[in-house]
């Protein structure tokens, strides 16, 4: 490895300090930390970012769809596509403070280091924050990368209407966020995104690095199903048209099929409503969300139709309308054969036990991946908690994955 960069590493003190105090921008009264996108608590974390970027001298632009990039480049390379590290650094409601933030922290972190060593990329190194990964207050979720990677309109995404009614555009306005560069303006050599786990399977194989080669399928959909309202001390269960009821069969449904199938498919509905939403009346409807993963397209398109199919048949038994929407889908991403071998092999090189795997959650890298090599490196999570103030990651482990991602972004910049 050229410039003999295993005798380098990041400043652990400066990445642990800066994790630790971006997590403190956004907790309320009780303590609890919630930065949605482009909300206050999102600016006053962007402008923390930014001055970061610029206390390491990068040239920072701002695209219209908010994403934020940090640019390091020189007279001698800035013609030349360049190297991106990126992640986000929105939350979901009550976090932890890794999810995100820990890779674009790193990627500050690793320019700091190789300007503090002396050494002159031959390419451009850029860290992005990409704006609304998480998908909380406006939908679809990794709405920045997809936008910049060209899946998505600027304009759609901009007339996006969030959880509280606010429109995404005005709310980027009105932080100072909504830039003027185009999404996509600047086009990758490559991406790497470091990233916290959020599951079980390094801590539990005793693993410090995740090679992920790849993302796995998401279908999230919205099911609707109406029947009647009615008395619930005097309606025979056996002539009820109960909305609730036949929520619940979907439910449980769902959950048996999964366990029986005994491969890569989750399930999960995390969002219901009833209506009237009385405990003495008979639900008239019940609305309610369905997220199913898979890392196989084929395997993910047979439980959509499967799915479909016993809504079909439960209207008909339980006498009910269902209607369904579909809210996002996205095809399964294989991750750079040859950038997953990079981040293996420094993990060889620096004695870290490396594990291949799948991650089981969306990011921006699976965006990123429509227009240049792309691949990401994980770190044990503690107990698989995330999303989740509980969310924990050893600092040792820390700063081994900002190690690999510098081993990698060197070999990335002089490879040609």
């Amino acid at each position: 490895m050229g410039f003999n960069s295993l005798k380098w590493s990041i400043n652990k003190n400066r990445l642990i300090s800066r994790i630790k105090e971006l997590g403190q921008i956004g907790r309320d009264e009780d303590n609890r930390l919630t930065r949605l996108a482009v909300s206050d608590a999102d600016k006053a974390g962007r402008d923390a970012i930014v001055d970061w970027m610029k206390e390491a001298n990068l040239e920072v632009i701002i695209d219209r769809i908010g994403n934020v990039f940090g640019i390091w480049s020189n007279d001698d390379n800035k013609d030349k596509d360049p190297i991106m590290v990126g992640s986000h650094i929105d939350t979901v409601m009550n976090a932890g403070i890794y999810d995100g933030c820990y890779g674009v922290i790193s990627g500050i972190e690793v320019i700091k280091t190789l300007k503090e060593e002396g050494f002159i990329p031959s390419r451009p190194i850029i860290i992005g924050i990409f704006t609304n990964e998480e998908g909380v207050r406006y939908q679809p979720d990794m709405m920045g990368s997809l936008v910049y990677a060209g899946g998505l309109s600027v304009d759609k995404a901009l007339a996006t209407v969030g959880i509280d009614g606010t429109l995404l555009g005005e709310e980027l306005d009105r932080i100072g966020y909504l830039g003027e560069a185009e999404p996509g303006f600047i086009q990758p050599h490559a991406y790497v995104e470091l990233h916290v786990e959020q599951g079980p399977i390094l801590e539990k194989s005793n693993t410090t690095i995740g090679v992920v080669e790849g993302v796995q399928g998401i279908s999230w959909q919205r099911i609707t199903i109406e029947g009647i309202a009615n008395h619930a001390g005097t309606t025979p269960i056996d002539m009820r048209q109960d909305a609730g009821i036949a929520a619940a069969k979907v439910m449980t449904f769902l959950r048996d099929r999964v366990k029986d199938l005994n491969d890569s498919t989750v399930v999960t509905v995390g969002c219901i409503e009833f209506k009237p939403n009385a405990i003495n009346v008979v639900p008239s409807q019940a609305t309610f969300t369905v997220d199913l993963r898979n890392p196989d397209e084929e395997r993910l398109k047979e439980e959509e139709d499967i799915l479909e199919n016993y809504l079909e048949e439960l209207a008909h038994v339980e006498s009910v309308a269902i209607s369904t929407e579909k809210l996002v889908r996205f095809e399964p991403v294989s991750f750079d054969e040859n950038i997953a071998q990079l981040i293996e092999n420094s993990a060889n090189r620096r004695g870290l036990k490396s594990k291949r795997m799948i991650s089981g959650a969306g990011h921006d890298a699976q965006m990123i991946a429509r227009i240049c090599p792309t691949a990401m490196i994980f770190v044990p999570s503690v107990g698989g908690i995330s999303h989740n103030p509980k969310e924990y990651t050893p600092e040792t482990d820390l700063v081994a994955g900002a190690n690999v991602l510098l081993d990698v972004i060197i070999q990335l910049v002089e490879l040609e």
